[in-house]
C-alpha cells in the first residue's frame, strides 16, 4: 500500500503490513484481514484491501495493519484458518487495536465465533459500508433506508453476541442519530415494519414526482459509476450545479438532480448517482431504490471511470456487472473517462482511443480542469438524439407557440414558410411527439398549451 511505511512485528513471524502512526488520522485503531484462496487471486485480493483500508479510513479508522490469509477453502466456523486467528489475536497488545475490520461478509455465526476467539469486535466488509452509509445519509429518505439495511443485517447476528447494544460505540455500529437499541428481537423487527412503511410511502410518492417529470419533454442522463469515480464533480462542472463533490468513498448517497444545456439549445436533466463497488452487500440493494429508479428512468448513462488510478479494467467490470444484476445493462451508454489531468501522456493517449461495447462512445475529461466538457456535451446531445422520434409537419401560423417549443426541447433540421404555415422537419423526444400530435389535432390549442415548462 502506498503512503505508509510498513515493518514486520515481533510475535509469532506472519507477513503481516503494519501501518505507522504518524500517517493515520486520530481514530477507532483497527487491523485489516482478508482471504485469497490461491497465489493467482492475489494480486486481486490486493487491490481488495487497498479499497478496504480507504474504507475504513472513511469510517474514521486508524489502521494499524493488515494481512491477506493464502488458504484454498475458508473455515466453515471462523472464516479463516484457527492458527491465522490465533496470529492476529496474538498481536493485540503489541499494536493495541480493538477492532478487526474483514474484507470478507462473514455469517453470522462465523462473526461470533471470531469475536470469541478474539476478544474484540469484528466488522465485516458490509458492516463497514453500511457503516459509512450511516454517516453520509443526508436526506430522511436515506437515513431510513440506511438503518433500515444496518437493522437487517444485525438482525441474525444478535444472537450470542452484544449485538445491538454496540450500536452507537463506533464503526459498524452506528446508526441514524447514533442511538442505542434495544437487543430485542421483537422490537426490532416492529421498527423494521415501521421503517419499510415509510419506505413504501416515500417510493410512492418519488413515482408522482417522475409521473410529473415524464410530461414535461426534458430528457435525462443519469451519472453512475465507481465510488470516488468523480460524478459528483463532473455534474458541477457541467451544470455549474452545487452538488456535494469530496474526495472519499460514497460522498454521495441521495440522487441529485440539475439542468443543462446541450449544444443544440436543449435542456437535459444530469442525475448524479451513489457509486458502485466490488462486493455489493446485498443489504445496500433496498439502499439504492432511489438511485436505481432514476437510473431506470434515465434515456442515457453516462459511465464516469477514474482514469488515473490503477485497476481502473476491474472498476469498469465491476460497473457493469452491477448494471447486469440490477436489469440495466441494456441502456445506451456512454463512457467519461474522467480525471484527464492526473494521467500520464502515455495513459492519455491509450485512453483517448478506449471506447468498448457497449458504449455509444467515450470521451477523455477533467472535471478539475475543463478539459473535454464541450465535447462531452455533443456526444450527449447526440446520444439523445438518436432516441428523438422524426417528425415532419405544418405548424399553423396562429398556434407558431408550438414550433418555439419545438425549438426548445428538439432538433429543427429544415423549416420553410408556406400559405398555411411553418412546414417543420426535425426530430422531438417520444413525449414531446405525442404533445405536438395532439395540440396540433385539438381545436384548441392555446388550452393544451397552458401547462408547459417555462
Amino acid at each position: 500500500m502506498t503512503g505508509v511505511s510498513a515493518r514486520t512485528p515481533p510475535g509469532k513471524g506472519g507477513r503481516f503490513t503494519v501501518f505507522d502512526e504518524s500517517m493515520q488520522a486520530r481514530g477507532e485503531r483497527a487491523f485489516l484481514l482478508g482471504w485469497a484462496p490461491t497465489e493467482q487471486a492475489l494480486a486481486a485480493v490486493e487491490q481488495e484491501m487497498d479499497e478496504l483500508r480507504e474504507l475504513a479510513l472513511t469510517a474514521g479508522a486508524q489502521i494499524v495493519g493488515s494481512d491477506i490469509q493464502r488458504r484454498s477453502q475458508v473455515d466453515p466456523g471462523l472464516f479463516f484458518g484457527r492458527g491465522k486467528v490465533d496470529e492476529v489475536a496474538s498481536l493485540r497488545e503489541s499494536l493495541d487495536f480493538g477492532l478487526l475490520i474483514t474484507n470478507d461478509e462473514l455469517s453470522p455465526r462465523q462473526q461470533r465465533n471470531l469475536e470469541e476467539a478474539t476478544g474484540i469486535p469484528i466488522v465485516d466488509r458490509t458492516g463497514l459500508i453500511l457503516d459509512i452509509f450511516a454517516q453520509h445519509a443526508r436526506s430522511r429518505e436515506g437515513r431510513i433506508q440506511v438503518e433500515a439495511a444496518q437493522l437487517r443485517h444485525l438482525l441474525p447476528r444478535l444472537a450470542g453476541s452484544a449485538g445491538l447494544s454496540r450500536l452507537g460505540g463506533g464503526i459498524g455500529t452506528r446508526g441514524p442519530g447514533e442511538q442505542k437499541l434495544e437487543t430485542d428481537r421483537r422490537r426490532i423487527r416492529t421498527r423494521l415494519g415501521s421503517l419499510e412503511r415509510a419506505i413504501k410511502q416515500l417510493a410512492e410518492e418519488r413515482a408522482l414526482h417522475r409521473a410529473g417529470r415524464r410530461r414535461l419533454p426534458f430528457r435525462s442522463a443519469a451519472l453512475v459509476g465507481y465510488t470516488n469515480a468523480g460524478k459528483s464533480s463532473l455534474l458541477n462542472a457541467l451544470t455549474r450545479g452545487g452538488a456535494l463533490a469530496e474526495n472519499q468513498l460514497f460522498a454521495t448517497l441521495d440522487p441529485t438532480t440539475r439542468a443543462v444545456q446541450l449544444p443544440g439549445g436543449q435542456p437535459c436533466l444530469l442525475v448524479d448517482t451513489v457509486g458502485f463497488i466490488q462486493k455489493l452487500p446485498h443489504e445496500l440493494v433496498a439502499a439504492f431504490h432511489a438511485t436505481l429508479e432514476e437510473v431506470q428512468e434515465a434515456d442515457l448513462i453516462i459511465h464516469v471511470l477514474d482514469a488515473s488510478r490503477a485497476g481502473a479494467e476491474r472498476r469498469l467490470e465491476t460497473v457493469h456487472e452491477t448494471l447486469d444484476e440490477l436489469g440495466l445493462s441494456d441502456r445506451p451508454m456512454l463512457l467519461a473517462v474522467n480525471k484527464a489531468d492526473l494521467c500520464s501522456p502515455e495513459s492519455r493517449r491509450r485512453l483517448q482511443m478506449f471506447a468498448p461495447e457497449p458504449y455509444l462512445g467515450s470521451q477523455l475529461v477533467s472535471a478539475h480542469s475543463g478539459e473535454g466538457l464541450a465535447a462531452l456535451r455533443d456526444k450527449i446531445g447526440e446520444a439523445l438524439g438518436r432516441e428523438m422520434q422524426p417528425v415532419e409537419t405544418t405548424i399553423p401560423y396562429d398556434h407558431l407557440q408550438i414550433l418555439t417549443r419545438w425549438r426548445r426541447y428538439g432538433v429543427v433540421e429544415a423549416e420553410h414558410f408556406t400559405d398555411s404555415g411553418v412546414h417543420v422537419r426535425g426530430r422531438v423526444p417520444p413525449s414531446l411527439g405525442s404533445q405536438l400530435e395532439k395540440l396540433l389535432r385539438a381545436p384548441d390549442p392555446e388550452r393544451l398549451m397552458e401547462s408547459p415548462p417555462a
